[in-house]
C-alpha cells in the first residue's frame, strides 16, 4: 500500500483512508481466525438432561453439565423427575417429547426401556471408556439382551448407618457390629434422651434400603438373587423373617423418632437435618454414602467430625451386608440431539466430570480413573475406595432391579407396601402376601 500510495501521489487524506481501510480489513481477517480457532464442536447445540436429583445434588450436578458445556459449548437444560423417572419420561416418550439423556435410578426402569425399544446403544466411544475404567459388573448392569445401554455414573453406598458421634458419646454406646448391638445401642441413646433413629418414610425408597439390608445379611446373597429376580416369592420364609427383623425398629417408639406416623410424614432431607441440624431430634439416620452431601452441603457441617457413620451391622450369623446402587445415563432413541447426547456421556465416563462432583461431595464414582484426592474428606475417600476394591462383589439394589411398577414408583408397589408396614409393623403375614401380589403382577407385566 506504501508503494502505491508513492507511485500515484495520493493524496495525505486518501492514503490515511486507505491505510484504515487496510488495517481495519486485516482486523476482520484476524477476528475471523481466532473465532474460528476458539469455536468448540457443539457450539449452539443443546443437550436436554432428566434426572430424579433435586436440591444440593442437583445443584451438583449441574456443575458437572457446566463443566460439559466450557469444554464443548453445548448448552444443557435440566429436567427435574421427581422419584417418578419411569412415569414422567415415559409419558414425555409417548407425548413426542423425549429429553436427550436420563439419568436412571433404578435397574427394572433401564430394562424396561430398553425392551419396549425407548434407548439408544452407547456410543462405541462411551463404551471403550466404560469397559476401560469401570469394573465388569457395571457395564452389566447396564447391559439388556446383549446391548449396552447405560453408563453407571453416580455409585450409592447403601449399607451405611449415619450417626452424630456427640449423641453417641453422650449415650455411651460405640458404634455397633451386629444388629443386636443395634438394637441395644438404640435404647441406650433413648434413655439419654434422644430417639434412636431419625427414619424418611415418606417417599418409601429409604424403606426398601432398610429391608434389604437386613434380607442380604440374614438370607444371604443367593436368596437375595433369588428374589430380586421373582425366582422366590414374597412369601418366602426368609422375607418373613426379615421383616419380622425390621419390625424390630419400626415397631419399637423408643427407636423411631416421632413413631411411625412421624415417620411417614418425614422426607430424606429432613431425616439427615434430624440427626445433624441444629436442634437433633435423633442421633442416627440409615441411608447411604449421599447423606454426605445434605450433611456438608445444605447443614454446613463437616463429615468425618459432626457426622460419621459405621457399615450396616450384620444380622444374626450372616455377614455384614454390602448393598449398592447407582444411576445410568441414557440416550434415547427419539433424542432430538442424540450426538450431542452421546458426547455428553463420552464425557461423562470420563475422570474429569467425576471429580467435579467429587470435590462438591455426597458422590460416589464406580470409575476407577477418578483420583481419590477429588473426594473432600477422609471418610467419603475411603467409602470411595472400598467400592472401587468391591469390583464385582457387591449386590445391586434390589428394588432397583425390579419393575418399575413393583420397586420404583412413588405410591405404589414396595414403596407402598413398606409404608403401611412402617404404619402397622406388626402385620408381617399381610405384607408379605401383599407383596408378593404386587410382585407378581409387576413381573408378569
Amino acid at each position: 500500500m506504501r508503494s502505491l500510495r508513492a507511485a500515484v501521489a495520493l493524496t495525505a487524506t486518501l492514503g490515511l483512508a486507505a491505510t484504515a481501510t487496510a488495517c481495519g480489513s486485516g482486523g476482520t481477517a484476524a477476528g475471523t481466525a481466532a473465532d474460528k480457532a476458539s469455536a468448540k464442536p457443539l457450539d449452539g447445540q443443546t443437550v436436554s438432561v432428566a434426572a430424579a436429583w433435586t436440591g444440593v445434588e442437583q445443584k451438583n450436578f449441574q456443575k458437572v453439565l457446566d463443566a460439559f458445556t466450557a469444554k464443548t459449548g453445548a448448552r444443557t437444560v435440566y429436567i427435574s423427575t421427581g422419584d417418578n423417572v419411569s412415569t414422567l419420561v415415559g409419558s414425555k416418550i409417548e407425548g413426542g417429547d423425549p429429553p436427550d439423556v436420563v439419568m436412571m435410578p433404578q435397574l427394572g426402569v433401564l430394562q424396561q426401556f430398553a425392551r419396549k425399544g425407548w434407548l439408544e446403544p452407547l456410543a462405541p466411544a462411551v463404551a471403550d471408556s466404560l469397559h476401560r475404567d469401570f469394573a465388569k459388573i457395571w457395564a452389566d448392569y447396564g447391559t439388556v439382551d446383549g446391548k449396552l445401554y447405560g453408563l453407571y455414573f453416580k455409585a450409592a453406598h447403601k449399607s451405611t448407618v449415619w450417626y452424630s458421634p456427640a449423641a453417641l458419646d453422650t449415650a455411651g454406646v460405640k458404634p455397633p457390629t451386629t444388629f443386636d448391638q443395634l438394637l441395644a445401642a438404640g435404647h441406650a441413646v433413648s434413655d439419654s434422651g434422644l430417639p434412636a433413629f431419625s427414619v424418611a418414610g415418606e417417599a418409601g425408597w429409604p424403606l426398601t434400603d432398610w429391608f434389604e439390608n437386613i434380607y442380604l445379611s440374614q438370607a444371604g446373597p443367593e436368596n437375595y438373587d433369588k428374589l430380586a429376580k421373582h425366582r422366590i416369592p414374597w412369601t418366602d420364609p426368609t422375607v418373613v423373617a426379615a421383616l419380622t427383623t425390621l419390625g424390630k425398629v419400626f415397631g419399637d417408639p423408643q427407636l423411631v423418632a416421632g413413631g411411625g406416623k412421624g415417620a411417614l410424614q418425614t422426607d430424606f432431607p429432613e431425616s439427615v437435618q434430624a440427626v445433624f441440624g441444629d436442634k437433633p431430634t435423633a442421633a442416627m439416620v440409615y441411608e447411604g454414602d449421599f447423606v454426605g452431601a445434605v450433611v456438608s452441603g445444605e447443614l454446613k457441617k463437616k463429615v468425618g467430625e459432626d457426622a460419621k457413620f459405621f457399615p450396616f451391622p450384620a444380622v444374626g450369623t450372616g455377614k455384614a451386608p454390602v448393598v449398592g446402587g447407582g444411576d445410568a445415563a441414557v440416550v434415547l432413541k427419539d433424542a432430538k440431539h442424540k450426538d450431542a447426547a452421546q458426547q455428553l456421556l463420552q464425557f461423562l465416563a470420563g475422570p474429569e466430570a467425576g471429580e467435579v462432583w467429587a470435590g462438591a461431595g455426597g458422590f460416589l464414582s464406580p470409575n476407577k480413573a477418578v483420583k481419590p484426592a477429588a473426594y473432600p474428606d477422609d471418610t467419603t475417600r475411603q467409602t470411595a475406595e472400598s467400592l472401587i476394591a468391591a469390583a464385582d462383589g457387591f449386590r445391586f439394589d434390589l428394588s432397583d432391579q425390579a419393575p418399575a411398577a413393583f420397586g420404583g414408583t412413588q405410591g405404589s408397589g414396595e414403596w407402598k407396601l413398606l409404608q403401611d408396614f412402617l404404619a402397622n409393623p406388626s402385620d408381617v403375614n399381610g405384607t408379605a402376601q401383599r407383596l408378593e401380589a404386587a410382585a407378581a403382577a409387576a413381573y408378569k407385566g
